[in-house]
């Protein structure tokens, strides 16, 4: 009665929070996982989530299939690496570097989780702000890196990740915050905040000021996120950061989020990883893990259409 792919849509659904989200990150249409729903509900008589919901509110029924979900698939998951150790693959090398500063948020609970299955790979993790991380991975010296800014790399592949938006922290009593959204010349008069690497990797400057040929009142940058809080705070500045990073602050009080523009400004995260190494089974399991990983604990962020 019961299969696998039906304890991982309920998984999907209750991570999501609605059945178009669920579908996108299960790769389905909407009407495909919603007529899966209800061929699964026939079958047991019962409802399994009351429809119109937000967020999702599972019956008895549903729960106690969530609680199968959660036992279950995390074994089905370890069998699976046993199985690809079994094949063969189970040493190799998984060195990585990362283009985003906020990044770790999501990628160090990722490769703890990662070390644990694989401990025979040799795993190291770099930053790629001081060096050309994507040159680096085509030359072979790096297996794997985190990106938001794709190039046409022969032998390099782009495994999108998640999509998120990208959206403007300022301080409580600024001018700006009571604004349904920003517009570029809004920060005409303003000192933006920024991560230290280039404008070309920043996508406030590339998708929202550059178009508009607007610039701010001056540029002011800062390695630490929790340092970039704390000067738009005390309302020394304002700053780009992507809405899961954000979301921290902002949901306690700190500062606001506001949107880029009327339409909001989004961007994919995506992993490159050279082509060959696509189907070594540790580096699918990688990509899954961080997949998993992000959707379970980043705030505002979607499956990639």
């Amino acid at each position: 009665m019961l299969e696998i792919r039906h304890l991982k849509t309920l998984h999907a659904l209750r991570e999501a929070d609605s059945l178009v989200e669920a579908a996108e990150r299960l790769h389905l249409t909407q009407s495909a996982l919603s007529h899966q729903f209800k061929e699964l509900e026939e079958r047991l008589g019962l409802p399994l989530f009351v429809r119109k919901t937000k967020p999702i509110r599972f019956t008895s029924a549903g729960l106690r299939l969530l609680q199968l979900a959660d036992a279950t698939l995390p074994l089905l998951r370890g069998a699976e690496r046993d199985i690809a150790r079994l094949a063969g693959g189970t040493a190799g090398r998984l060195h990585m570097a990362i283009e985003c500063h906020s990044c770790f948020q999501w990628l160090m609970p990722t490769i703890d989780q990662f070390r644990d299955a694989w401990p025979e790979v040799e795993l190291d993790l770099a930053s790629g702000f001081s060096f050309a991380p994507l040159p680096a991975l085509a030359r072979g010296d790096l297996d794997l890196v985190v990106t938001s800014d794709p190039l046409d790399l022969a032998g390099i592949t782009y495994v999108p990740l998640f999509t998120y938006e990208a959206m403007l922290a300022v301080a409580n009593q600024h001018p700006l915050a009571n604004k349904p959204y920003i517009v570029p010349q809004d920060l005409l008069d303003q000192t933006l905040i920024t991560y230290p690497v280039e404008r070309d990797r920043l996508d406030i400057f590339t998708r929202f000021l550059e178009p508009a040929d607007i610039e701010p009142a001056a540029v002011r940058t800062s390695e630490l996120t929790v340092m970039m809080m704390q000067l738009v705070a005390s309302g020394r500045g304002v700053c780009g950061m992507p809405h899961w990073a954000l979301h921290e602050y902002s949901s306690r009080g700190y500062v606001k989020g506001k949107r880029l523009g009327e339409k909001g400004l989004f961007a994919t995260l995506y992993a490159a990883v050279r082509t060959d190494m696509l189907d070594a089974p540790y580096m699918r399991d990688f990509l899954l893990t961080a997949k998993d990983t992000s959707f379970a604990t980043l705030d505002g962020v979607s499956a990639v259409r």
